[in-house]
């Protein structure tokens, strides 16, 4: 394939890849072979939106070299063992997808019952070894996995998926249909647990919120608000739509006295006002985060991202907006270090520095409570990612990959 071709492909794919949702920010990587010697990659850190053909970084399949100052992405040694070990390989997604990401988690291969499914992925979908994200752990771990399959995929412990495609179009024909089986087997599990059919995630999430919390108390509930640190106030929106309210950071009084006072303002006030890094705070309440939430316990990761972008924890505490100040300020306390925080029964605290960041970081936030669901659905409760695994992450994002992001 022509190369400047290829590169327009690999940019086409990666936008795909965002607007789909199968990857956040920067998150996964894509290349397509341009010959039998070399293929070309996504750069390493960059925003998927804004790449230009110049960026996507021509790398050779023997060794992994490459010339000019990009860098091409961490993972170019996955993508090269795929182009190694298929020769009818053209096209490789590294995802970050929602379903495969959590039937990953088993480490186990997952079978393909339905005949359709089989004839675009095969006869079963390899689980790779675990590996920190850019190492040669990881990479072998994946390359062994395909090697001793025939299918289209492999699913990668703690981390996602890598799809295999001829062309760009097959590749995510392929991803696609992952999604489909790998939530099928976890309706499945649900299914032959309770002996009940599922009718979707959910079900599984207030089974395992039945399962964990026992007789812990009900905190009080509260409505979410997006707010926005803007010089020295706050605008609060709901989160659900309406009026927005702008209240000053200093004392905590709104400008308009007319619009309602949010029963959540102490809590984004401590949290701007502790946290000179943050200046934007999303309030989510997806079904499935507010019955992880009303767990009452710390969340540690079961993925990559979750350890990179929220931290490496995402503990949990009670708000309770008759005593604000007090319990605002225990919140914040356990939001140290960490860009989320669980409040119970009332989903997670997303804090980032800007719009984008926490949308990314509740984007993940919830992928991350939708996999302690699943890991809890497939017995694997206490498999979380290792705890200075999740701090190098962790380290290596502040310090590198989350400024690369806004270049």
């Amino acid at each position: 394939m022509d190369i400047l071709e290829a590169k327009l492909a690999v940019i086409e794919a990666g936008k795909q890849l965002v607007k789909c949702g199968l990857i956040a920010r920067t998150w996964g990587n894509v290349s397509c072979r341009v010959s039998d010697t070399h293929f070309v990659i996504t750069p390493s850190g960059r925003e998927y939106n804004a790449l230009t053909p110049d960026e996507i970084v021509l790398v050779s399949i023997a060794d992994c070299t490459y010339d000019g100052e990009i860098k091409p992405s961490s993972e170019k040694g996955i993508h090269a063992s795929c182009y190694r070990l298929r020769p009818n390989c053209n096209f490789v997604i590294h995802t970050h997808q929602l379903y495969a990401s959590m039937a990953g988690i088993a480490g186990l291969d997952v079978p393909v019952k339905d005949e359709k499914s089989a004839a675009i992925l095969g006869s079963a979908i390899p689980a790779a070894a675990y590996g920190l994200p850019g190492t040669g752990k990881l990479k072998k771990g994946v390359s062994d996995a395909i090697a001793r399959s025939d299918a289209n995929a492999a699913l990668m412990l703690h981390h996602g998926a890598v799809c295999l495609g001829t062309d760009m179009e097959n590749a995510f024909c392929v991803a696609q249909e992952l999604e489909v089986v790998c939530k099928q087997m976890l309706l499945e599990r649900y299914e032959q647990k309770t002996g009940n059919v599922a009718d979707g995630f959910a079900s599984l999430s207030r089974y395992i919120a039945d399962t964990l919390k026992g007789d812990a108390l009900t905190a009080p509930e509260f409505a979410a608000y997006v707010s926005e640190r803007e010089g020295s106030t706050m605008l609060m929106t709901p989160a659900e739509g309406g009026d927005s309210v702008r209240i000053r950071l200093s004392d905590g009084t709104p400008f308009d006295t007319a619009v309602q006072y949010p029963s959540s303002a102490e809590l984004h006030l401590a949290v701007y006002n502790n946290r000179d890094d943050v200046n934007c705070i999303i309030h989510n309440k997806q079904e499935d985060v507010v019955a992880v939430s009303s767990i009452g316990k710390t969340v540690r990761p079961f993925l990559d991202d979750f350890a990179q972008i929220v931290g490496v924890t995402a503990r949990n505490a009670t708000f309770d907006p008759s005593n604000g100040q007090k319990t605002a300020k225990k919140a914040v306390k356990k939001l140290k270090g960490r860009n989320a925080v669980l409040l119970k029964d009332n989903g997670a605290l997303c804090a980032g520095s800007d719009m984008s960041d926490a949308q990314a970081i509740e984007m993940v936030a919830e992928k991350g409570c939708q996999s302690f669901v699943a890991a809890h659905m497939l017995d694997k409760g206490k498999a979380t990612i290792k705890g200075y695994e999740c701090a190098l992450m962790r380290l290596v994002y502040k310090m590198k990959y989350s400024k690369q992001a806004k270049k």
